[in-house]
């Protein structure tokens, strides 16, 4: 299986500082030895869809510095990282466990990342704090998303940019659905400037201009 090399090496030296001479592949070869779940840095080839498109989003930006709401075990975290370098990624999500992973990566030598434990609905930090925010499969999971919306357009500088399914299916823990009037009309009203709705297979990007 093809990991993130570099973020997984960078995992088990956060885990493991003793061993941060070594290089990559004995990092790679005594995290699995070790049973570290270096799964968790696998490389999808291809890309998901709805990852690609928010990447070329991204470039297109060039953001300064990115906040990631929701970044769970990493599905487009580990991506982010390899794809937009040199910019500042600070992490969040609500369980402190994956938090710690990604504390792990950044302690390891990804020294612009940063991880912390928040709940959307009720961000602890700064208006404008951020020049992009990307909440991503998030929204579809909260029962008041539009609480998510109002705080991500709160620290972000110029955008956001959010995902979601486009269809019901089987996810017992979605319980939200949108359409894209229903996506730019939250946005609006969460003080967005405009909203520009576009789709890949399954899913609705929004790429929300402050």
């Amino acid at each position: 299986m093809e990991v993130y090399e570099d973020i997984a090496a960078a995992y088990v030296r956060g885990r493991e500082p003793s061993w941060s001479e070594l290089e990559v592949a004995d990092l790679l070869e005594r995290g699995r030895a070790r049973g570290l779940a270096l799964h968790r840095f696998k490389r999808s080839v291809p890309l998901l869809p709805r990852v690609v498109k928010c990447l070329g989003i991204l470039r297109g930006l060039q953001p300064t510095s990115i906040l990631d709401i929701g970044s769970g075990r990493g599905a487009f975290l580990w991506p982010l990282l390899d794809a937009i370098r040199g910019v500042a990624i600070t992490s969040v999500d609500p369980d402190p466990l994956r938090i710690a992973d990604i504390v792990a990566v950044a302690r390891g030598g990804v020294e612009r990342l940063a991880g912390l434990a928040l709940d959307v609905t009720e961000l602890d930090l700064p208006s404008d704090a951020f020049d992009v925010v990307t909440i991503l499969e998030v929204l579809e999971h909260l029962e008041r998303p539009e609480l998510a919306a109002r705080e991500v357009v709160r620290v972000a500088r110029r955008f956001v940019v959010a995902s979601v399914p486009s269809k019901e299916d089987n996810n017992p823990e979605h319980i939200q659905l949108f359409t894209g009037a229903s996506l730019t009309a939250m946005f609006l009203e969460a003080g967005a400037v405009r909203v520009e709705i576009d789709y890949v297979p399954g899913h609705i990007v929004a790429v929300v201009a402050l």
